[in-house]
């Protein structure tokens, strides 16, 4: 078995098993055999307690702020976050064929140093991600906190910043073990928890009011359509293969798509039917909660629920924050930088804190800015997320695990066509989608123009063609033009010896 990396991140020697809570070795490189061990279902955990979060309501109010109606918006919110976990499913696949992190992976598709553009792309997603669940974590708990009387200043955001920085650091330091146990815990708390919050506020639903919203435009679901794949699936796709890695290579392959689409998905669809139907019941309240995503919620609840509204609230988002610091730490290293896996951890969890505090306690408007920042990486991420698919289809044999992490080797140093492909899906996604309430992305949608699409003030501006445009780009591209690449690696033998692999790492 390859031991590439093993300097910055390698595995341990004596199996996961008898290190239980211990701090993960593993880094980039290959996951041993003797540690692969567990079934498909065990993705379940991770995925599910990820995407529980009460956050998923708020998505009812975004929808709905798309100008639709109740069934327009909950059919796009079924598909595109159906659609989006999907594909992390087949992503995920990877994992379980390569047993290597995603973004180590992807060099199979873009080659060995080529693949650090995708890598410092995947890395600036995940700590966006991080840093975002982190925040409302803060905001969560000092509404929380205000509400009942116990303040909710500058204080209260400090320490609850303090605690929930810690538990996802923490997390992330010690690694996938630990990750796993706590997101059975997690799960399960927040789950039933979330079953609480909604039969407490199932009274507030009022059908008549919801069944009455009017209809929108083809261009308006679709817009729809696209912001939930981005806020759902599309943002975990680069992440989707670091926990199948350690499934054994007989595990079911249907299996892994199956658990990591059912386990990610179920949740985002439950709560996006509840957040549907309260903003749906009330104009102020989908107001409130487009301003506020989850501050808005403790609106509806009674004094003595609000407490185990904080604890469901900040689990689920913290919950989210774990696995995409875990991530982000091995996209950091993905890129070049050669520390071991904790300390990659480590680093990001110090400029997550950082972006956190000056969000939270320096700027405004965050919501608009977040809104922003999902459809603008979005459009690059959907681009490689196309490449990366096609060149799972077009392989049927398993990772060389000594070529990804040798520039000679047969997947290559620098790949420009998929890289190109990136790039041109990028250019042509953001002339596709525009966001209005961030200043900063006003320079956006500069082909609704030249196509007919009636400029930046049609009815196409909003329906973020740009990301699915990309999204089909990179997969239609490089599954005709590198399927003879593909061919050839596949039959080309071995030719450098597993002895041979730490010199390979280090020339990466």
């Amino acid at each position: 078995m390859a031991e590439t990396d093993k300097g910055a991140g390698g595995r341990a020697d004596d199996g996961r098993a008898s290190r239980k809570f211990a701090i993960e070795e593993n880094g980039l490189n290959v996951i041993d055999d003797a540690e692969r061990t567990g079934r498909p279902r065990q993705l379940f955990w991770p995925w599910f307690g990820a995407n529980v979060s009460v956050l998923g309501l708020s998505y009812g109010s975004f929808a709905l702020g798309f100008g639709i109606s109740f069934w327009q918006a909950l059919v796009a919110g079924v598909i595109g976050i159906a659609i989006s976990f999907v594909l992390c499913g087949f992503i995920a696949l990877a994992g379980k064929r390569g047993a290597a992190p995603t973004m180590v992976l992807s060099r199979a598709a873009f080659g060995v140093r080529g693949n650090r553009m995708p890598s410092a792309l995947s890395w600036v997603l995940t700590l966006g991600w991080e840093t975002v669940l982190i925040i409302l974590s803060t905001l969560a708990t000092a509404t929380v906190f205000s509400r009942l009387g116990w303040g909710g200043g500058t204080s209260t955001k400090i320490v609850a910043l303090i605690v929930v920085s810690a538990l996802t650091v923490i997390g992330g330091v010690i690694g996938f073990d630990l990750i796993m146990r706590m997101q059975v815990v997690f799960t399960v708390v927040t789950g039933v928890l979330t079953i609480m919050y909604i039969v407490l506020v199932v009274p507030k639903i009022h059908w008549g009011t919801v069944s009455h919203l009017p209809s929108g435009s083809i261009q308006q679901v679709i817009g729809t359509l696209v912001f939930m794949m981005t806020g759902f699936g599309l943002g975990w796709v680069n992440a989707a293969a670091d926990y199948s890695r350690y499934l054994p290579k007989k595990a079911s392959s249907a299996g892994v798509v199956a658990w990591t689409t059912i386990g990610a998905s179920l949740a985002p669809l439950v709560l996006l039917l509840f957040g549907l139907l309260l903003a749906g019941s009330s104009p102020s309240l989908s107001k409130a909660m487009a301003a506020d995503p989850i501050g808005a919620l403790t609106t509806l609840l009674p004094t003595w629920f609000l407490l185990p509204f904080a604890v469901v609230a900040v689990l689920g988002l913290v919950a989210g924050a774990v696995l995409n610091i875990y991530s982000s730490g091995l996209a950091l290293m993905a890129v070049g930088l050669r520390i071991p896996r904790p300390a990659a951890a480590l680093v990001d969890g110090v400029l997550m804190t950082a972006g956190t505090v000056y969000i939270v306690f320096f700027s405004h408007n965050f919501l608009d800015q977040f809104m922003g920042f999902l459809i603008t990486l979005g459009v690059p991420i959907a681009a490689w997320c196309g490449v990366m698919l096609a060149d799972i289809a077009l392989r049927h044999h398993d990772y060389d695990e000594v070529d990804l992490y040798r520039p000679a080797g047969r997947y290559g140093d620098v790949r420009w066509l998929p890289i190109g492909v990136v790039l041109f899906g990028t250019a042509i996604g953001w002339g596709l989608v525009i966001n209005a309430s961030a200043g900063w992305l006003k320079w956006q949608g500069y082909l609704l123009g030249p196509l007919g699409l009636g400029g930046k003030t049609g009815a196409w501006a909003y329906a973020n063609l740009g990301v699915l445009l990309a999204l089909v780009i990179g997969f239609a591209v490089t599954f005709v033009l590198h399927r003879s690449r593909v061919t050839a690696e596949e039959s080309a033998a071995r030719t450098v010896p597993a002895t041979a692999v730490e010199e390979a790492a280090a020339q990466v």
